[in-house]
């Protein structure tokens, strides 16, 4: 069977920035560099030579270039990139400073708002310098508890500008969430929006901002975002003591200034603060730079994703998931953002697609779970929307089954790149992505990202040959590594995180396998494999075959420890107005019996009202089996449904 879903065509391929950098590359090296194999073996067998020609491919604005590209350390957490280099991440995105439309933000109520490249500049400029008049200096923190709106892309480029650290949640989290993050890297300032909408329903956030800053003392200054557009009532606000004045989006914007002065900073300073969201504890404070940040984006954009000036890029995102700052990155190609604030299957499910066909986008992303959502709702947009101007599809968050490659061809649109893409907020970027030079194969990542050293690892710790499912590991270092971990100072919890299982190797903590073609795929989170009898599988290949269920919307599977050793116990959804019977049991053991494996047949099968998730969508494999095992979930605040884990104590089927 063939299993190649699409090819790029020959001069789309000959166009691209990917052949034009190649080509560079010949120029400069005087290596062949015939096809894509030969390209990434350079690029790894020479990293310097490559990150110093896509300094150069990319215009990179520095004011002092980099005495060193690489100095190699004793281990990847002592490598050292572009030392001497002067640069400012925010600087980069704003190069552009004219009447085109930089973002266009639609909020699910039909609200549009866009700001230009001009707008965006002048706006970051006076935030800058309201931020710059109460104290802000390099190294100081600002935190964002945002919906996805531009005044929220403002806010982090102008906190950038300056030096400081942005770090953002989601509009929905509780008090306790936002202060076991917000918490840890104690801001001067926060930004608040006053609400938000999610399906259809209206949430005011005013208390809970009350008590996150009562909760942050060395909080000096609080901007209110009217989410609604009109001046928010903040004397809910003001009346608590010990809160700084807070002060209206309007009145920041009040502030004059005119050129933005841009801190030059070393490569590695200090960018953003990301948050990991396993429920296994706190969350880990994961601090990425400037210049790592900024060089992989454009590596990603640029190159992976052939991302052009002028294209409408639009990636389904809250501002608490990695994705968001990636995608702000693209503002550096000169791309537009296309931002989408709210429920995107409200007011229908193909709210999405509405927005897509009316503002021409091109570059479309979102989760697996998103789209998995979208074919059980039985949304056909190929057959209502004119979707001529889309060319690249991507998926992350979870692994997308072959059957979800199927459905993005089938019933979205036949001609377009579909690039599943894995990574993480660990690197905030990828490990393997989409590629303009390759056909897509179905259930494939196309390739590993340009300079990423990624192999497939054995419990032995060697290389395991294509085909064979291991741990995705990363051999030598890249530039997005993060700097280090907040309050962790001599680097323990950092390596502790990634170098244990692999001395001096990156442990990702993916199941992953090289494909014989040389794409990859990945199998699900290696802490959550299944492993009765000793025989290790991903969950993602149970769900492929179980969700192919009409009658079940979503499942999840866990390890249950029994009688010695594990058996698979499976929690299903089921689509509203259907249960669980004994016949479709059988059918779904059948289906892993035989597609999967037989060592890996539930012993139970139980349906359940709703799985946890974490805030970005992921179901939460790893808080389940701690719910079942009795043992305490340790840091529920990373769930958007914490509720959801009371369904699974004291199962009698489980006994």
């Amino acid at each position: 069977m063939n299993d190649i879903l699409w090819t790029p065509h020959p001069a789309r391929v000959a166009a691209s920035q990917m052949a034009r950098f190649r080509r560079l590359a010949e120029a400069e090296t005087g290596f062949s560099l015939p096809d894509w194999p030969a390209l990434w073996r350079w690029s790894i067998a020479d990293r310097a030579a490559f990150w110093r020609l896509l300094w150069r491919f990319c215009g990179v604005i520095a004011s002092r270039p980099a005495d060193e590209v690489l100095q190699e350390g004793a281990d990847m957490t002592q490598a050292r990139w572009f030392t001497g280099a002067r640069l400012n991440y925010a600087e980069n995105l704003l190069r552009r400073r004219d009447a085109c439309e930089a973002i266009v933000c639609w909020r699910e109520d039909g609200r549009r708002t866009a700001m230009t490249f001009a707008e965006l500049y002048h706006t970051t400029a006076r935030l800058a310098a309201w931020l710059r008049a109460r104290g802000v200096a390099p190294g100081d923190r600002v935190a964002g508890f945002m919906p996805n709106l531009p005044e929220t892309v403002a806010a982090m480029l102008a906190t950038a500008s300056l030096g400081a650290l942005w770090s953002s949640c989601s509009p929905d989290f509780g008090a306790d969430g936002v202060l076991d993050r917000f918490g840890q890297i104690a801001p001067k300032v926060l930004f608040a929006a006053d609400g938000y909408r999610y399906g259809g329903k209206p949430f005011d956030s005013r208390q809970r901002i009350a008590a996150i800053a009562a909760g942050l003392p060395g909080l000096k200054a609080l901007v209110v975002v009217a989410y609604g557009g009109a001046s928010p009532d903040l004397t809910d606000l003001a009346d608590l003591p010990g809160l700084p004045t807070a002060t209206p989006w309007q009145q920041a914007l009040a502030t004059p200034a005119e050129a933005i002065a841009f801190a030059q900073l070393p490569f590695a300073h200090p960018l953003f603060v990301m948050y990991s969201s396993g429920t296994t504890g706190a969350p880990k404070c994961i601090v990425h730079g400037h210049g790592g940040t900024l060089l992989q984006h454009l590596k990603e954009h640029r190159l992976h994703c052939d991302l052009r000036p002028g294209e409408r890029l639009l990636y389904l995102s809250t501002c608490g998931w990695m994705m968001w700052n990636w995608q702000l990155s693209a503002l550096a190609s000169g791309a537009t953002l296309l931002l989408w604030e709210g429920n995107p299957f409200h007011p229908s499910p193909l709210a999405l697609w509405d927005f897509c066909q009316q503002e021409r986008i091109s570059v479309f992303g979102a989760s697996a779970k998103y789209l998995q959502a979208l074919e059980k709702a039985g949304a056909r947009p190929a057959e209502s929307h004119d979707l001529s101007r889309l060319r690249l599809l991507m998926s992350t968050g979870s692994p997308l089954a072959p059957e979800g490659f199927d459905y993005v061809y089938r019933c979205i649109k036949q001609d377009v790149q579909l690039a599943s893409i894995s990574g993480g907020t660990d690197i905030i970027s990828c490990f393997a992505l989409g590629n303009p030079l390759l056909p897509v194969r179905r259930g494939e990542l196309q390739a590993p990202g340009l300079a990423m050293a990624v192999e497939i690892f054995g419990e032995d710790g060697r290389p395991l040959p294509p085909g064979h499912t291991g741990e995705l590991v990363a051999t030598r270092a890249f530039p997005s590594m993060p700097t280090g971990f907040w309050n962790d100072p001599q680097g323990r919890a950092y390596r502790n995180a990634y170098f244990t299982a692999f001395p001096g190797v990156w442990r990702h903590g993916d199941w992953a396998s090289v494909t014989p073609s040389g794409g990859m795929a990945v199998h699900g989170r290696s802490d959550a494999v299944l492993n009765p009898g000793g025989v290790r599988i991903g969950t993602a290949e149970l769900y492929r075959q179980v969700e192919r269920f009409d009658r079940v919307l979503e499942a999840l599977a866990i390890a249950q420890e029994w009688q010695g050793d594990v058996r698979v116990v499976l929690f299903v959804v089921m689509r509203e107005g259907h249960a669980l019977d004994e016949p479709l049991a059988a059918a779904i053991r059948q289906a892993i019996r035989a597609n999967a494996s037989p060592r890996h047949v539930p012993a139970r099968i139980v349906a359940v009202a709703d799985l946890p998730r974490t805030r970005s969508g992921k179901i939460s494999e790893l808080a389940v089996r701690d719910v079942v095992h009795g043992r305490q979930v340790k840091n529920t605040a990373a769930l958007a449904n914490p509720e959801a884990l009371a369904l699974f104590r004291n199962l009698p089927q489980l006994a």
